[in-house]
């Protein structure tokens, strides 16, 4: 098989709006995979897996390299706690932190005024706060639970939210003006594993969403460059 040829000429705006998610638990292996797929994806995407096994430093590793750092801990705890660990966290040069909408706005608002106060003092932008609104495992999820975490993420003043690809047209009605970022993605032929709400990057693309989330349908390919090859194909870049 020929070897897919690297986008030079790929879009910034492209390459920033598609985050790896690096589900590993070993540093080097997640920089080994962010540095052979970094021609297609500007985002870095960090979980629990990974920062629990390397903590911060991975943050910086991968800064280092390039990327604009997602941070995925889906935070959820009394609004003091989170705070004060928001606070850490944006001081670390993170692009994007995730919390759980499910909380409600004081504890969300808690993570916004933290992740400020943290950066602020480091001299550093200020991280985008991302609500998580329904999990994309979550297939048992009410019809209204969506407009009612859309509504805390507003209220706490969050950048965006986290959601499926079948939730990007109602949460953009409801706040137009929040970061719509969507995780689960599988290209055609991919098995969806536990994302029972899973759809195609294209799809999501479609839809209006503005960050992809990509993990396992590259990082778990055979081939990975060609895979990243193929899935910018399907967004017609």
């Amino acid at each position: 098989m020929d070897n897919p040829e690297l986008p030079n000429n790929l879009p910034n705006d492209l390459r920033s709006r598609l985050a790896l998610a690096l589900d590993v638990d070993v540093a080097v292996e997640a920089q080994r995979l962010a540095a052979e797929l970094a021609p297609w994806f500007g985002v870095a995407k960090i979980g629990l897996e990974l920062f629990s096994a390397a903590g911060p430093r991975v943050v910086q590793m991968l800064i280092d390299d390039g990327y604009e750092v997602f941070l995925d801990l889906k935070m959820a705890d009394i609004p003091t706690t989170v705070r004060k660990a928001a606070r850490v966290l944006g001081a670390l040069g993170v692009s994007y932190l995730t919390m759980h909408a499910f909380a409600g706005p004081a504890m969300l608002r808690a993570g916004v005024e933290g992740l400020t106060e943290g950066a602020e003092l480091a001299g550093l932008p200020v991280p985008s706060a991302l609500a998580v609104t329904v999990l994309t495992s979550d297939a048992d999820a009410p019809p209204h639970i969506l407009g009612k975490r859309v509504a805390a993420a507003v209220e706490a003043r969050c950048a965006g939210v986290v959601c499926a690809a079948s939730d990007v047209q109602e949460a953009k009605q409801l706040a137009p003006r929040l970061i719509t970022v969507v995780p689960g993605l599988r290209p055609p032929g991919v098995p969806i594993h536990d994302q029972v709400r899973s759809a195609t990057p294209a799809e999501a693309l479609a839809a209006g969403a503005d960050i992809l989330v990509i993990g396992r349908a590259v990082t778990a390919s055979g081939d990975r460059a060609r895979a990243a090859s193929d899935l910018i194909g399907s967004l017609g870049a």
